[in-house]
């Protein structure tokens, strides 16, 4: 069995079917979107600071706080953290008490649940880690593009595994059992007494804990450059479609293989490999 991320298809398109090609952006059309996608990337990268300090965490168990009792809290130093509380208000991602001196900070619950909640399916917290690994290695990246080498998962360092662990997390915890349970045949294989599980990327382990118990961005800056960091290589991207996996199992001399009925697991798509 085997899960790779959910790949879109591409549309069958008609013989009769005309498309129309998108409108060229203009000038400021364009100069405004990318300001809009530079802004983004900031604030990603000040997500990563909250995690990895435990601002965002802090905040949820003892806000509001001032930006002096956040620094003492977390032992780091009030004059970054109240630039980052600023910074985090204007963005809408904190709501700042303006009529107390100093300034209070608070998060609201559904957003602690987006940035601090490792158990729920809406965690998102640790994702900041990927671009941060993958962005401190952007001149390997930027040799890799130029000669056709790689940059490894080990390369890219505890960030990136510990990002994909960490949201793969809530998933397994929650779903993985049901979802595996669900088709009849793999339910009866797993529950007899002698089965077992081989866990084999799925990261940290995760998967086979919950077993026992019941994003072309990345593709880009992590799948691709580590697929090719050990060649040869076939240079498998983040998404891999089922004539793909089909073309694989069959030079590695498996029968079939077959897409399981196990639909809405996130970006998941399961397969079953046949010997």
């Amino acid at each position: 069995m085997s899960i790779t991320p959910e790949g879109t298809e591409p549309p069958e398109q008609s013989p009769h079917r005309t498309t129309n090609a998108p409108t060229a952006p203009s000038a400021d059309e364009f100069a405004e979107r990318f300001l809009d996608s530079t802004l983004a990337t900031a604030e990603t990268m000040s997500v990563y600071l909250g995690e990895r300090l435990g601002w965002y965490q802090c905040l949820a168990d003892h806000g509001p706080l001032t930006a002096a009792d956040l620094a003492a809290r977390t032992t780091t130093d009030a004059r970054y953290a109240r630039e980052w509380l600023e910074m985090q208000a204007a963005f809408g991602i904190l709501a700042a008490d303006l009529s107390r001196t100093p300034t209070t900070f608070a998060i609201s619950p559904g957003v602690a649940e987006v940035l601090t909640d490792t158990s729920s399916r809406s965690y998102l917290g640790a994702l900041p880690r990927m671009f941060a690994a993958s962005f401190g290695r952007l001149p390997e990246l930027l040799d890799a593009y130029r000669t056709g080498g790689g940059v490894s998962w080990e390369q890219l360092g505890a960030d990136a595994r510990e990002c994909q662990a960490a949201l793969n997390k809530p998933w397994f915890d929650t779903e993985l059992g049901p979802a595996l349970g669900g088709v009849t045949h793999l339910h009866q294989r797993l529950s007899r007494p002698d089965a077992k599980i081989a866990d084999i990327g799925f990261g940290a382990g995760h998967s086979t804990i919950a077993l026992a118990r019941a994003l072309y961005g990345f593709s880009l800056f992590v799948c691709l450059p580590d697929s090719m960091s050990s060649p040869p290589s076939v240079a498998t991207g983040t998404v891999m479609r089922p004539a793909t996996l089909r073309s694989y199992a069959e030079q590695a001399g498996l029968q079939s293989v077959e897409v399981l009925p196990i639909a809405g697991f996130g970006f998941f798509r399961f397969y079953e490999l046949i010997p």
